[in-house]
């Protein structure tokens, strides 16, 4: 598929995904989504690639859905928007590699939702999220999603029922994004976290993510039981006991990644 509204490029075990729509301070568009989730279908399956960079061509991340979009379309039309929308969103943890949003500038709306559906968030320090959706007629329901199971209940309202700024200080100190950075070092930044990521095994990282997402909307008990039974599998596993057997002489393991 040829992208128009995306570039996508890997280097390494780090694949890079960007949006590549700056004059439209990087709406998701029909097109861009569609983009977006073939990119991450693609890289699903490629053994070579550890982690994930989300990130964005310009001045700003995202702005959320392309308005002109949102005009007079019909119902048909709107169900499609968000069926494929919320697809991509689920994608993102679905599938087995982390993936690390980098954000400078706004992420608002859609583009607020997309971050919070990232693994991690590695943000410029002018960097502002926001879900404005309420001050033009639109509730953000969807953002609620993720941002509420990021941040909790009472800030995720004040998000959602002011449509206010949250600055990037703010948003850490919730818990939506995990580090703040100057904005010169915003790549460097993120290039590092994701290159700590990749030091462990792409087989026991999915196991991992997989794990976490599945425990996490689950009773403490049943969670238990979830988490006694995979890392009882994960045990099974080639990179766990050379993992181990490495650990026990003072050796840098090697990865079959299986």
């Amino acid at each position: 598929m040829e992208y128009k509204e995306i570039l996508f490029s890997t280097e390494g075990e780090i694949a890079f995904l960007t949006l590549n729509r700056p004059e439209k301070i990087n709406a998701l568009s029909k097109q861009m989504i569609g983009e977006i989730m073939h990119a991450l279908s693609a890289v699903s399956t490629d053994e070579s690639v550890k982690v994930i960079i989300f990130k964005a061509a310009g001045r700003h991340f995202c702005a959320g859905h392309y308005m002109k979009e949102m005009i007079s379309d019909g119902l048909k039309e709107y169900k499609f928007i968000f069926d494929q929308c919320t697809k991509m969103m689920q994608m993102i943890h679905e599938i087995p590699q982390p993936v690390i949003a980098q954000v400078q500038g706004v992420a608002t709306a859609a583009g607020c939702q997309l971050a919070a559906w990232c693994d991690l968030i590695v943000a410029e320090e002018g960097a502002k999220f926001s879900t404005p959706g309420v001050k033009i007629g639109l509730f953000c329901t969807t953002p609620m999603v993720a941002i509420t199971r990021a941040i909790g209940r009472k800030a995720a309202m004040e998000m959602l029922l002011t449509g206010r700024y949250f600055s990037a200080r703010e948003a850490k100190e919730l818990g939506l994004i995990n580090k703040v950075v100057h904005y010169e070092d915003l790549d460097k930044e993120t290039r590092k976290m994701a290159g700590r990521i990749t030091e462990s095994s792409r087989f026991v990282l999915a196991i991992g993510k997989q794990g976490f997402y599945a425990q996490a909307d689950q009773t403490d008990d049943k969670a238990l039981d979830y988490a006694k039974h995979t890392i009882t599998m994960n045990l099974m596993a080639e990179d766990a006991q050379n993992g181990i057997k490495a650990f026990i002489e003072k050796k840098t393991p090697q990865w079959k990644n299986r």
